[in-house]
């Protein structure tokens, strides 16, 4: 029996895979999108080499995986009969963290979280009708908690089907969590939310710089227009999936759905700007909310420009609202039961600043060595 997990190839799946292997026994069954059991074990590679070794990861691969070649969006994932009753008979618990986080195309949401997220509650239903399924765990976001405004945000209370939503991600992502709710009323379920996941708390190297970039972009300016005393919600992408596998493996955790988030530890604009200065000898940068609407406006007008600035202040547009809502998500739960708490953004920051721009935000990937050979399927 075996844990199906989707999203291996991401970042987030990466460390969720990575901690599965290392910290418990179960096969996994990962999904994965490729034509060939190599060209699989290729994209695999180029995920898992953040966290081990070329021969760690041949051995996992040899022994603890086995791989489908599929597509979430796909009817059954695309699997013939044989494959798709063998992933059926074979699971014994989900993680489905694959999803799209492409906030301006609401056909990619749609087609992604909601018709791979319905793909993935079908293979449960299945699952539990023929064995009985031990838990359904689903990485949906915060965001969930639509348009916010100088809050603190219960897990109970976040969703709120009268409110706005910032954008077609966090739409779809709400409607994913009513789903899985709907359609597995007998499944033990988790739902797990993380806020801006954002940097490993232990080193510096990271595969997903979206953010990245637009963290590194607001620390070059000399003014920012934003309340200092502001907070953000960033949680280390270390703690959100050790809590995710913990609790997952955890016989009866103690609630349904967990804030994986800093909570009311969340630091502010000038926490956060405070220490990056102090790592690079540098005067923090001054605060100017008044300037917030230009600063918008210019955001706007850059954004369909192209080029690297088009990329740049369409990647800010996206989240410029997740900066400037002052809104944090209790975590309470997750810290309560786990016995420990997200490091400081402020602690990691500059290292991670660093190697993103040091290497040109993209990272030094690997290829698959010469004459290694497929590993086993």
């Amino acid at each position: 029996m075996a844990i199906f997990l989707t999203g291996s190839t991401g970042y987030l799946g990466s460390y969720l895979a990575t901690g599965l292997f290392r910290g418990h026994r179960d096969t996994l069954n990962l999904l994965v999108r490729a034509k060939t059991q190599q060209a699989a074990r290729e994209r695999l590679w180029q995920s898992l080499q953040l966290h081990m070794e070329f021969p760690e990861f041949q051995e996992r691969i040899a022994t603890r995986t086995r791989m489908f070649l599929g597509d979430l969006t796909n009817e059954r994932f695309g699997l013939a009969d044989d494959e798709y009753h063998t992933l059926v008979e074979s699971t014994d618990s989900l993680i489905h963290c694959a999803a799209s986080l492409n906030r301006k195309s609401e056909k990619q949401c749609l087609n992604v979280n909601l018709r791979g997220t319905l793909e993935a509650i079908q293979l449960a239903r299945r699952a539990q009708d023929h064995h009985g399924l031990r838990r359904f765990s689903h990485v949906s976001t915060v965001a969930v908690a639509g348009t916010r405004q100088d809050e603190v945000v219960q897990e109970d209370t976040a969703i709120d089907w009268a409110r706005s939503d910032y954008d077609p991600y966090a739409r779809t992502k709400k409607f994913c969590e009513h789903m899985v709710r709907e359609l597995l009323p007998d499944v033990p379920l988790t739902i797990f939310r993380p806020s801006i996941v954002l940097g490993d708390s232990r080193y510096p190297e990271t595969t997903q710089f979206d953010m990245v970039r637009s963290f590194v972009f607001l620390a070059g300016l000399p003014v920012l227009p934003f309340r200092p005393d502001d907070k953000i919600d960033i949680v280390n992408v270390d703690f959100v999936a050790d809590a995710i596998s913990t609790l997952h493996m955890k016989a009866n955790p103690l609630y349904d759905t967990y804030h994986l988030s800093s909570g009311n530890g969340s630091q502010s604009f000038r926490e956060v700007t405070v220490a990056l200065a102090a790592e690079q000898s540098k005067r923090g940068p001054m605060f100017v909310p008044i300037l917030e609407g230009p600063f918008r406006s210019i955001v706007n007008m850059l954004a369909n420009r192209k080029g690297t600035v088009g990329h740049a202040a369409a990647k800010m547009k996206v989240f410029l609202p997740y900066l400037t809502w002052n809104t944090v998500f209790d975590n309470t739960r997750v810290t309560a039961e786990l016995g420990r708490k997200p490091t400081r953004f402020s602690e990691y920051s500059f290292p991670l600043l660093k190697f993103s721009r040091e290497h040109d935000f993209s990272y030094p990937y690997q290829p698959w060595p010469q004459g290694a050979g497929g590993a086993a399927a």
